[in-house]
């Protein structure tokens, strides 16, 4: 990665701090300005490998790494995305995917770090009647145009040796193409988790495939604008050590934790613990690997170069994307 009606939520973590100061041997009082200090503006959306920064926010661990930050909630994912390229975020939470796509597009991006790799959370679900990718063809099939999912149609489709011209797409906002295919309007949808189990709700609904099926392929990362990463490093480095003490925190208090991301996906508990096994959370140690060259899709610049290419292949990316200096491993790679 439901909630029919997500909840929408904008939080402000900075507050105006007034100091007084006494100076010397002399008792003497004085006020300094309030701080100026803007705080780092980081997107989010339904995915279970982002839900973790609630935790950052609720636990107050952006505070207590020394770094002010605007977690700012996206209904829609793409909305989370587009603000980003438009300079409204400093930092937002998205795929490596549409990351490249953002880059080919003009977008300058560095991802800092690595939450996750879609483990099956990511699917294509499909009405009853229709057993394999073949049947789909002739069908109307929705997804966010342009983003992960799409992008993982896309992969079933080719490996089942068709393509994007044998299926009628129908391009919509994920919550809204989940809601679409429960309504029956479609035949088949992509969707990410929490919205997967609100599509599953239609009855005789099947998962085609997911992301369990194509290893390495969809990976989710904190992504910055690469202005504001060379002017801030110091706050990248503090947001970046605030990840894994949350996941220190969900560690420590699992079911407490479980309740604040669950509220947020609007989900029941056990709802969002079934998604366990969809989303593998990247330990510290899997973050450092993943930034160092390799000949898998577990490789971050091998993935890239796959990616890319595939992306320019099937018309998601009309330029060649610029990928040197987009995976930025030293913010992992010195984190206590």
């Amino acid at each position: 990665m439901a909630p029919t009606t997500p909840l929408r939520s904008r939080r402000r973590l900075l507050g105006l701090l007034l100091v007084a100061a006494i100076g010397g041997g002399a008792l003497s009082s004085c006020v300094r300005p309030p701080s100026t200090e803007a705080p780092v503006r980081i997107g989010y959306s339904a995915w279970p490998g982002w839900f973790p920064w609630k935790v950052s926010e609720e636990k107050g661990l952006f505070a207590k790494a020394g770094v002010p930050v605007t977690l700012q909630w996206f209904d829609g994912y793409l909305d989370s995305i587009n603000a980003l390229n438009a300079g409204q975020l400093d930092c937002n939470s998205q795929t490596l995917g549409d990351t490249i796509s953002s880059v080919a597009g003009g977008a300058d991006l560095q991802v800092v770090l690595t939450n996750d790799n879609s483990t099956g959370n990511d699917q294509v679900i499909a009405a009853e009647g229709i057993r394999s990718v073949a049947d789909l063809k002739g069908r109307k099939v929705a997804a966010e145009e342009g983003t992960v999912d799409h992008y993982l149609l896309l992969l079933g489709l080719k490996k089942a040796g068709l393509s994007a011209s044998d299926i009628t797409f129908v391009p919509l906002e994920t919550g809204a193409a989940a809601a679409a295919f429960v309504a029956g309007k479609v035949d088949a949808v992509g969707v990410f988790a929490p919205f997967t189990t609100q599509a599953l709700k239609r009855p005789g609904s099947t998962t085609l495939f997911s992301s369990r099926d194509f290893p390495g392929a969809i990976s989710d990362h904190l992504v910055c604008r690469r202005d504001f990463v060379e002017k801030n490093p110091e706050k990248i480095q503090k947001i970046v050590n605030t990840w894994f003490a949350t996941l220190d925190a969900i560690k420590a208090d699992p079911q407490g934790t479980l309740r604040i991301m669950a509220a947020r996906a609007g989900v029941s508990e056990p709802e969002y613990k079934a998604y366990d096994a969809g989303t593998r959370i990247f330990t510290l140690e899997e973050n450092r690997k993943a930034f160092e060259p390799g000949t898998t899709m577990a490789s971050l610049p091998y993935a890239a170069k796959q990616i890319s290419a595939f992306l320019q292949e099937v018309g998601l990316a009309k330029t060649p994307p610029r990928l040197d200096g987009l995976l930025q491993p030293k913010f992992v790679n010195a984190v206590p």
